[in-house]
């Protein structure tokens, strides 16, 4: 059994992706300052400050790095620069977990895998920047996978809205920002299905419709705890403003495109 090695993997989506690949890889995840991971075999302590991949890598001999990091934007891309380097003189492959802020400075459509990124903001430039060491990498090397909004039942953003609905407290919408979403399990399983089919390239994981934010934060409200909450609505330009990545070429199969009704069905107490 190929080892598959997951940076971060005690992070919410990290650690999603570790529960899903398990039991059917040989899987290592790395954690940082989460407890609970110390007496766990599998799960070896990383920070980024501190360093330590050179050794990390030379004990697992991972087929597949996972990147799943939070922390230090500047510590990740040198670290992603070494990560590049080593997956291109070793058997192996890497997969990053990129995000819809690559597109962040377009404003008028949504963003397809081979539209040329550009970006207006600190987080969505840090993020090309290491897209473009992995692009630079052999055909083959890297899955480059690009990320709505991430949601799920126990996810930060949905406990934040969560315990924003329990003290009566507003919550921050978007109505003119139109975005698509994902959920950490559908995720999961999309991931899956790209490490079974041994695909390569870039991909762009989402609900393959769209929607408003607020309508999307205002719905799930009205589903999960049946009644309406408190929002402020900030809106950040005159027109309406898209912040989603759709797929074009590279599509999986269809019962792995959920749409976003499917993800609010996720979300769903009931």
């Amino acid at each position: 059994m190929k080892p598959i090695l997951i940076l971060g993997a005690s992070g919410f989506i990290g650690n999603t992706l570790y529960k899903e690949l398990g039991p059917y890889y040989k899987t290592y995840g790395t954690y940082h300052s989460a407890e609970g991971y110390e007496k766990n075999a599998l799960f070896f302590s990383y920070s980024l400050e501190k360093g330590g991949l050179k050794q990390l890598l030379k004990e697992l001999k991972p087929k597949l790095i996972i990147s799943a990091l939070r922390g230090d934007f500047t510590a990740q891309v040198e670290a992603h620069r070494y990560l590049a380097e080593h997956v291109r003189t070793h058997n192996c492959r890497i997969m990053f977990l990129s995000s819809a802020n690559v597109f962040d400075s377009f404003r008028h459509y949504p963003s397809y895998e081979y539209d040329k990124t550009l970006s207006e903001s600190v987080y969505g430039h840090f993020k090309i920047k290491i897209e473009n060491q992995l692009l630079h990498l052999p055909v083959g090397k890297y899955v480059v996978i690009r990320l709505p909004m991430i949601f799920g039942i126990n996810a930060p953003r949905t406990l934040e809205i969560d315990t924003a609905i329990k003290k009566d407290v507003s919550i921050e919408v978007f109505p003119n920002t139109i975005i698509n979403v994902n959920s950490d399990v559908r995720l999961s399983q999309q991931i899956h299905y790209l490490i079974n089919h041994k695909k390569t390239g870039v991909y762009h994981l989402g609900s393959t419709d769209l929607i408003s934010h607020f309508d999307f934060i205002r719905t799930l409200i009205e589903r999960r705890h049946n009644k309406s909450g408190i929002y402020k609505q900030v809106y950040t330009s005159n027109t309406m403003r898209y912040l989603a990545t759709l797929p074009k070429e590279n599509k999986l199969p269809h019962h792995l495109q959920p749409s976003y009704t499917d993800i609010l069905d996720d979300l769903s107490l009931r």
